[in-house]
């Protein structure tokens, strides 16, 4: 209920973002005419329409973005033709001539049967054109939505939700609309400025034409839009979700509420360091679930304490288990994973769980997430998220002593972590994680921005902090970009103690050199452990690889990283 309040709430705060300026034109188009026959039907075709749309893309995929692109350009020729209509009249006359016939047929026949149906049904229509040519900002709260359709699968709620988004904007987008009618008719009762009224909207008309096939609604305008409405919509999730259920640790152990049972473990592909194990099997120990994926820099952080309670509380009755849930396709080898696993020092089984079956059973949304079971079965702590390792320590030793195991001790884990392991500067991050597959891309800004699944050469930009460009000769993918030859570079402009950089070789068996720069020179001393000081690294799996951790002050630098073979995959930026 609360996600619903949001969407509806963000949804209606797109009408003061730059990029719904496109779509005004279309909507104020019959500002003059009646809102219940013209204006309401209009954003009824085109909420629903969004919503649609966006479903099929959250549930199919790149087939249906395709679909999408397609009717896009329909409803841009459809919508330029309006454009010309309104401007030259005359003009709009002969293009509509062959329909002129039909047209007064198929109204004459409506409103001899419903009244004004015919007004109702050509303004449906072109609410479902402009349907298609939205594009909202992908604010947060939307990228919530359709984060969550990616991981849990999209079904009816994935729709509810995006209705909700649609529907605040269709709200915002009616007041709007019925007090821009009004004043349309003053205008036209004072002044007689009725025919210049109509040629304007019809220059606006064509401008807004002129303007997405451009890209400015998903590339400049969508730019300017995330430092205003992306702040407000954050401010929503923070001031809301307060009132939802917190994670920290009861003060009193002794009295841990029942949250649930734990789900069974059926759907893992295959099971590392153990042989499959059942909720029954476990029944009698407590039991430690631990959501985790091997390129996740939050998950990397809370290994080394997860990997310290295993070995601590295995012969007082403690099992722990890592369920492997991938974000990115490489992490769905069995291969690399195992590699991972090898190289991360985890020795506790661990559950492929390629298919996100036990993570829907547990009904979980997040990497790290762990769960605290019970010798009964019961599920009576959650964490989510790194930290808080003290506090989930001690609802460990209150379990086992629960279970009636003897001289648990009442101290917690020293951890010494290096490298990735090491726990973030919290205070000193002020840089996203960033991903650069165009479904979630953002702040690009190589000159005309991304080109989905085409090849396509790139240049350099002037970077703001948290921007970032592509130079050279690029394909990029939904979730990755991969470099077609020598010499790529990647710019990032950053600031945090560490920067990581997820990326691999586009085949199994190569290996591809790099080198970074830290504003246009060898990092020294802020090389990270994959690079040395003059900034050379080697890309020989698919991984998190730790390229910056300052020394020094942490301050805001240009990272650049310049590949000196071709066949690199790179995925996603993140800080620490």
């Amino acid at each position: 209920m609360i996600l619903f309040l949001l969407s509806y709430l963000a949804g209606a705060l797109t009408i003061v973002s730059p990029c719904i300026l496109p779509v005004l034109p279309f909507v104020f188009a019959r500002a003059d005419k009646p809102f219940v026959r013209n204006g309401f039907p209009l954003l009824i075709g085109m909420a629903v329409t969004f919503a649609g749309v966006a479903s099929l893309a959250a549930l199919g995929g790149g087939w249906a973005v395709r679909a999408n692109e397609a009717g896009r350009w329909i409803a841009l020729a459809f919508m330029a033709v309006l454009g010309l209509s309104l401007l030259l009249p005359s003009v709009g006359d002969r293009l509509m001539r062959p329909f002129v016939a039909m047209g007064s047929w198929l109204t004459e026949r409506a409103e001899r049967h419903s009244g004004d149906h015919g007004d109702v049904r050509a303004s449906l229509l072109l609410g479902v054109a402009t349907g298609l040519l939205w594009a909202p900002c992908a604010g947060p709260i939307l990228g919530v939505i359709l984060t969550g359709a990616a991981l849990q699968g999209a079904g009816v709620g994935t729709t509810i939700l995006l209705l909700a988004y649609a529907g605040g904007a269709a709200t915002s987008l009616a007041l709007a609309l019925l007090v821009g009618g009004r004043v349309f008719k003053a205008m036209k009762g004072a002044l007689g400025a009725g025919e210049w009224i109509r040629r304007g909207l019809g220059v606006l008309v064509l401008i807004g034409v002129a303007a997405i096939a451009l890209g400015l609604d998903t590339g400049l305008l969508t730019r300017v839009s995330a430092g205003s409405t992306g702040r407000i919509e954050q401010t929503l999730l923070a001031t809301i979700g307060r009132g939802a259920p917190v994670n920290q640790v009861p003060t009193d152990l002794a009295n841990l509420p029942v949250e649930g049972v734990m789900p069974p473990l059926t759907g893992a592909v295959a099971w590392i360091n153990s042989p499959p194990l059942t909720a029954e099997q476990l029944r009698g120990k407590v039991v430690v679930v631990d959501f985790w994926t091997y390129s996740c820099i939050n998950c990397l952080r809370s290994i080394p304490y997860v990997r310290a309670w295993a070995e601590k509380y295995k012969d007082q009755g403690l099992v722990v288990i890592g369920v492997h849930t991938p974000e990115f396709a490489f992490e769905k080898s069995e291969a690399n994973v195992r590699q991972a696993v090898e190289r991360l020092g985890v020795t506790y089984p661990v559950a492929m769980d390629i298919d996100f079956a036990i993570w829907r059973a547990f009904r979980n949304n997040y990497w790290p997430a762990h769960y605290f079971i019970d010798a009964k079965g019961q599920i009576r702590h959650h964490h989510f998220g790194e930290g808080d390792y003290d506090g989930s320590e001690r609802v460990i030793q209150q379990l086992l002593r629960e279970a009636g195991a003897a001289n648990v001790a009442s101290g917690v884990v020293q951890v010494q972590a290096r490298g990735a392991e090491a726990a973030a500067d919290m205070d000193q991050i002020a840089s996203p994680e960033t991903y650069v597959g165009y479904a979630r891309a953002e702040n690009f800004r190589s000159p005309g921005g991304l080109a989905a699944d085409a090849v396509k050469d790139y240049v350099a930009s002037p970077l703001n902090l948290n921007d970032w460009s592509l130079l050279g000769r690029w394909r990029v993918t939904r979730e990755h970009a991969d470099l077609q030859t020598a010499g790529g570079r990647l710019s990032f402009r950053f600031k945090a103690r560490d920067l990581h950089l997820v990326m691999g070789p586009n085949q199994s068996d190569a290996k591809v050199r790099f080198r970074v720069l830290i504003d246009g020179v060898a990092p020294g001393p802020n090389a990270g452990v994959d690079i040395d000081a003059q900034g050379d690294g080697l890309i020989d799996s698919e991984r998190l690889y730790q390229l910056i951790r300052e020394a020094g002050p942490v301050g805001e630098h240009t990272f650049e990283i310049q590949f000196l073979d071709p066949g690199v995959q790179v995925f996603a930026f993140t800080f620490g």
